[in-house]
């Protein structure tokens, strides 16, 4: 039975890629709801549809708006048949966090309470699917990966505006039986990311022989992160919508609270340090690199995260490919799009 799936931030990194699995994996109508911001570019959306044949371009739907307004009467009854929202839309660089706290307040935290309002006024509503950050638990010790419903501890106004992102969806999931589904995901990487994250900002400074910064602990250890492909996650966003009501069965039996909630992650820890040397490899082109602790203008960044991903796991919904491999294919994606390195 086709379905109706709102997206929020469809023509940003990790949404265009939940897009395109699900137009090409399911006969669903599907509406991207974007402002078009600086991390939302419409060109994504432009090269997934011009790779597959027209007849999917009749299920697509774009909506322009900024979540920071309310949803008038129009949009909503446009958009009232909807079954699915997909809530992948925020502001998510800790830098800019740092910077312009009151930003993230208003997009993280008003935006999610505007669009939990607007899915209270839908009647056919089987699922809202708020995507988070590993970031919400703060810094992981070596060996500790955090559970589902572990205690937040944020350490940033990024991180803690999408913790409050996630209560307001637990509030509006147990107040007004709004079906909830919440996921925390580890470092993203892959085609299209913007050049200010760190891969592909680490590709571009190889390439122009500029030095790569890698921040530490006071120790002097690289910064680590689990780190997962766009497509595998994709693979995996689609998975848990598509089987949610297994996955809130089973999640239910281990973790006895509701909404669900289900950690995403990598498989593999790689360092900062490791990842622009692999890079460098595939570039075939030496580098240079500083190390920097405590940098004034990254406060509140944790040096390393983890999560526990064994709920997952034992639902069969794992897609994670072996980094090297994921990195080599990123690396000569970037190398045949060299317009995705520029300002």
């Amino acid at each position: 039975m086709s379905k109706n799936i709102l997206i929020t931030g469809g023509a940003g990194f990790i949404g265009h890629q939940a897009f395109k699995e699900i137009l090409i994996n399911t006969d669903w109508k599907i509406t991207i709801l974007d402002r078009l911001s600086y991390a939302g570019n419409p060109k994504r959306i432009e090269e997934v549809i011009n790779d597959l044949d027209k007849d999917y371009q009749n299920r697509i739907n774009f909506l322009y708006h900024d979540l920071k307004a309310e949803f008038h009467e129009d949009i909503v009854s446009d958009l009232i048949e909807t079954n699915i929202i997909l809530h992948i839309g925020a502001s998510s660089h800790v830098t800019r966090s740092v910077k312009n706290p009151l930003t993230f307040v208003q997009d993280n935290i008003i935006g999610t309470f505007n669009l939990l309002e607007f899915a209270k006024k839908l009647n056919n509503l089987e699922l809202f699917y708020y995507f988070s950050t590993d970031e919400v638990f703060g810094p992981s010790e070596e060996n500790v990966k955090f559970s589902e419903w572990d205690r937040y501890n944020s350490k940033n106004p990024y991180s803690a505006t999408k913790a409050a992102g996630e209560e307001l969806t637990i509030a509006y999931s147990n107040t007004y039986l709004i079906p909830a589904l919440i996921t925390h995901c580890s470092n993203v990487y892959g085609e299209r990311q913007h050049y200010e994250k760190f891969i592909p900002n680490t590709i571009k400074k190889i390439l122009d022989n500029q030095e790569v910064i890698i921040h530490t602990d006071n120790s002097n250890t690289p910064g680590s992160r689990y780190y997962i492909h766009n497509t595998d996650l994709a693979k995996t966003i689609l998975f848990l919508i598509q089987n949610y009501e297994n996955v809130k069965r089973e999640a239910l039996k281990v973790q006895k609270k509701e909404p669900t909630k289900i950690n995403i992650t990598g498989e593999s820890l790689v360092s900062n340090l490791e990842v622009a040397q692999l890079i460098s490899k595939n570039l075939n082109k030496k580098f240079s690199y500083k190390l920097i602790n405590k940098d004034p203008n990254r406060p509140g960044h944790d040096i390393k995260y983890g999560l526990d991903n064994s709920l997952l796991s034992s639902l069969n919904g794992v897609y994670d490919r072996d980094f090297e491999t994921g990195i080599t294919q990123t690396v000569n994606w970037y190398m045949n799009n060299l317009s995705w390195l520029k300002n």
